[in-house]
């Protein structure tokens, strides 16, 4: 599964790489604004479905522009997929934005890929079995103290976002930190947590394809990945924190305060219990607020066997 999971983000980064060459003659459509979409992000979203489900025709899908509009709707196994994470950066020619895919089983994400055409970095990993990059194995930064640390971040720019909220957050990080950056790109803000880049992450108004692969990099390269209270329902709460250890237990304190999660909630998309379930609400029902005690989120256990490369990871999976 690893394995057609590069496959397919190999065959879009392709696409993007094509497209890239000529940016003027790209069809641009705003969704909503300031949030675009052109026939790259189509495109390749069609190719990596193809590629999915011509190896699994039995699995799910939930994927940005589509939703879950292809696949089987009552599939244990969802794939979560950006075809182009960082439209914003791609259409005006700025070189941050990835393809992102990830494989959920009944709810627990279990194979990720990341994967960055312009410089051609494979970030990948399996559930138990380490996070990578290209052939090298990794682990989060050992910084243990959030005054040392360089933080990733995500700024408001939909109708609707709460900037004054956003304010407050940038305030407190920035007082509280080494520096502040903003590179555009979630899933690769997630990957650089996972690689010791930064030392930790911090956004809202992220949705599932958003945060999906990188959540599961972070695990496996043994950092902390939650909402703002710390808890692990994450995926479909719209806000995530995440980072070493050490410096995720200090951001989760500075940024309780400011969380917009309600315990007992239903996360959004998630259907009635009497209702059936398609691949998303599935995947929501799994990641609903947990009961108040449970702060930690779940670190996963690595085992020491680690594939040396792709071909070896998928093999195993």
């Amino acid at each position: 599964m690893l394995n057609t999971a590069i496959k397919a983000a190999r065959g879009a980064g392709a696409i993007i790489n094509r497209a890239s060459l000529d940016l003027d003659l790209l069809k641009v459509t705003a969704k909503s604004p300031r949030d675009f979409v052109t026939e790259v992000d189509l495109a390749a979203e069609a190719s990596i479905i193809e590629t999915l489900l011509g190896a699994y025709p039995g699995h799910g899908i939930l994927a940005e522009e589509s939703g879950h509009a292809h696949g089987a709707k009552d599939s244990d196994h969802v794939w979560i997929i950006d075809p182009l994470d960082g439209t914003t950066n791609f259409i005006h020619g700025f070189p941050v934005y990835a393809v992102s895919i990830a494989l959920a089983v009944r709810g627990q994400v279990q194979q990720a890929v990341v994967y960055d055409p312009t410089r051609n970095d494979l970030f990948y990993a399996s559930k138990g079995r380490g996070a990578f990059l290209n052939d090298k194995r990794l682990r989060v930064s050992r910084r243990t103290r959030l005054a040392e640390g360089l933080i990733g971040t995500g700024f408001p720019f939909r109708k609707g976002d709460d900037y004054k909220l956003y304010l407050q957050m940038f305030e407190a990080v920035m007082k509280s930190s080494a520096g502040l950056r903003r590179p555009g790109a979630a899933a690769l803000d997630l990957c650089y947590v996972a690689a010791g880049y930064t030392d930790g992450f911090f956004e809202t108004g992220l949705s599932p394809w958003d945060v999906a692969a990188g959540s599961l990099l972070i695990t496996e390269a043994g950092g902390l990945v939650g909402n703002f209270t710390g808890e692990a329902d994450f995926l479909h709460q719209r806000e995530v924190v995440a980072g070493n250890p050490k410096i995720y237990g200090q951001m989760v304190a500075l940024l309780a305060p400011f969380t917009q999660v309600k315990p007992g909630v239903d996360a959004p998309g998630a259907a009635p219990s009497s209702a059936p379930a398609g691949p998303e609400e599935a995947l929501a029902r799994t990641q609903v607020a947990q009961p108040a005690e449970k702060k930690a989120p779940v670190r996963i256990r690595k085992s020491t066997a680690a594939p040396g490369n792709p071909d070896d990871a998928g093999r195993s999976s």
